[in-house]
């Protein structure tokens, strides 16, 4: 499901992996998310939509360290590229891990049904 190439050291994430990511986030819409982005920077906000390239937009921000983003101060809302971001946080209560493995077992059983086909 993913996919890792040597010579780059990049990982990219397969389409069927990247559904099962976008059918999950979609449905912590409304929810309250910190999203950390490769540049440190941490944002808090909730999630207001996302698309199956994993881009995000939060309204209501702030950020984890204001005193070294001070130009963030002003800005509520915000739409983050999918490429850019290293982490989300979300709540735990939010995650169904049961829910979680199944979907995982039914996309690694069809890796297997296609890669024997």
């Amino acid at each position: 499901a993913v996919v890792s190439t040597q010579s780059t050291g990049h990982y990219y994430i397969t389409n069927n992996l990247r559904m099962l990511f976008y059918s999950f986030f979609k449905s912590l819409v409304g929810k309250d998310v910190i999203v950390e982005l490769k540049n440190d920077l941490s944002i808090c906000g909730t999630l207001h939509s996302v698309d199956q390239y994993l881009n995000v937009k939060l309204t209501d921000i702030s950020v984890s360290d204001s005193d070294k983003y001070p130009h963030m101060l002003s800005v509520k809302n915000c739409f983050i590229r999918g490429s850019v971001v290293r982490y989300c946080h979300i709540p735990a209560e939010e995650v169904d891990p049961a829910l979680l493995m199944d979907a995982t077992r039914k996309e690694a059983q069809q890796n297997k049904q296609s890669a024997g086909a």
